[in-house]
């Protein structure tokens, strides 16, 4: 009787085990999935910035019409995207762009002292912030799911489980260069 109740009991435990690595992989899988989300949310923010920006620098750079078709037309590249690394690529260009829309604003003295442009210039810079903060947390989450995945016992259980290795978010090469400083 006694050997009924440790077969039994090791029985037990081999089942609540598959359970709790499963259970584990889909609670890792579904923090990646939120950071996502939370990245999907700072740059809906941004693009929901964007026309108020765009509408108060209007009209003082109406001969810049370039860089305004092109902020626009990234805002609405980076709208459209659907997955993930076409999300990144319409971020940087959206980036871009601002950077250079921010520059010429140098070249207007009365813009740059006009009170809408500089709340939504720090209205922006906070969600960029924001933004580096949701990466950060994504990558975070992909750390903490890869561990698992790759490391024992919990790399038995995602081949079980048919769990892999995900992505990290990564940066562009012309994001990595070194910023020069001139005065």
């Amino acid at each position: 009787m006694l050997g009924l109740w440790i077969l039994l009991g090791i029985v037990a435990v081999i089942i609540i085990t598959f359970f709790v690595y499963y259970n584990r992989f889909t609670r890792l899988s579904n923090r990646i999935d939120n950071s996502l989300s939370q990245i999907d949310v700072q740059l809906k923010r941004r693009t929901d910035l964007i026309p108020n920006l765009m509408e108060s620098v209007k009209g003082y750079m109406k001969h810049e019409k370039s860089i305004m078709k092109s902020v626009t037309d990234a805002r609405k590249a980076l709208i459209a995207a659907k997955d993930l690394p076409a999300k990144m690529k319409a971020n940087n260009q959206m980036e871009g762009f601002l950077g250079k829309l921010f520059a010429l604003a140098e070249n207007y003295p009365d813009l740059k002292a006009n009170a809408n442009f500089l709340e939504l210039q720090r209205e922006l810079a906070t969600t960029e912030d924001r933004v580096a903060y949701a990466r950060q947390h994504y990558n975070d989450s992909i750390l903490s799911y890869n561990n698992s995945v790759k490391l024992m016992p919990g790399r038995f259980f995602a081949g079980l489980y048919d769990f892999k290795v995900k992505e990290y978010i990564k940066i562009a090469e012309a994001e990595k260069k070194v910023v020069k400083v001139k005065f």
